[in-house]
């Protein structure tokens, strides 16, 4: 998919609607363990299901370091409007937890339902200290080791600065589709409390939310994945 200047590597698997939506987390892509296993789930049930890199990320065209938490947003948006198709269920793990919420809002004609997983609305605002905002602020960039690759996890000014302006956790959520979080206790990069503070801001009366006590960030564990799985699966029946 072309969005003006972006090309966007996606995987449409065509079945029955709703149209199942992943949003990958940040430094992440469609080729991660829980966007494949819900890809071999939808393979197996005959669902819709489509997977994709954001601009600058996998095999989308773009430098990741010239990206925005906008440029993202929109890019997610791109998906629902230019290829799904009918409703779309939209599964954000991290950093894409909180695109979703954006898609949601900016779609809410389309979107029927969202799934988060460990998601990290307003991560440029707790998830730095001050001193690391200065540095963002005054030297355009910040690395970090990552926990998952041997490539440190970067951040630039333009990023943080895109994410600061789209903060949600200050008041009602104007959401009001069935959702259902997921979160790991024992997650050491978003606080599984976030969850909690999620749901009571989403206007929807209808937000759910399963704490795994022994839960990391990824969730990415067998059981883990089957619990991920289900919780689509339920919400796809309801909707």
């Amino acid at each position: 998919m072309s969005q003006q200047d972006r090309r966007i590597a996606y995987h449409n698997r065509p079945g029955t609607e709703p149209t199942v939506l992943f949003l990958p987390g940040y430094m992440s892509d469609m080729e991660g363990t829980k966007a494949l296993a819900l890809d071999r789930w939808a393979q197996d049930r005959g669902r819709a299901y489509i997977r994709f890199d954001y601009g600058g990320c996998g095999g989308s065209s773009g430098d990741f370091e010239g990206q925005t938490m906008v440029d993202w947003r929109d890019d997610a948006v791109a998906m629902i409007d230019e290829v799904a198709q009918g409703r779309v269920l939209l599964v954000g793990s991290s950093m894409g937890g909180w695109l979703m919420l954006h898609a949601a809002m900016a779609r809410p004609d389309r979107v029927a339902g969202l799934v988060g997983i460990a998601a990290a609305p307003d991560f440029t605002h707790w998830g730095y200290t001050q001193d690391e905002k200065i540095r963002i602020r005054d030297e355009g960039r910040l690395e970090r080791a990552s926990p998952y690759s041997d490539q440190p996890t970067v951040t630039t000014r333009a990023l943080w600065e895109s994410g600061e302006s789209m903060r949600l956790l200050h008041a009602e959520i104007p959401i009001d589709c069935p959702v259902h979080l997921l979160h790991g206790q024992l997650d050491q990069d978003v606080p599984w409390t976030y969850a909690l503070e999620l749901m009571k801001l989403l206007r929807s009366a209808d937000v759910q939310t399963t704490i795994v006590k022994d839960g990391d960030h990824r969730l990415s564990r067998e059981a883990d994945i089957a619990l991920l799985i289900g919780t689509v699966a339920t919400m796809l029946e309801t909707l």
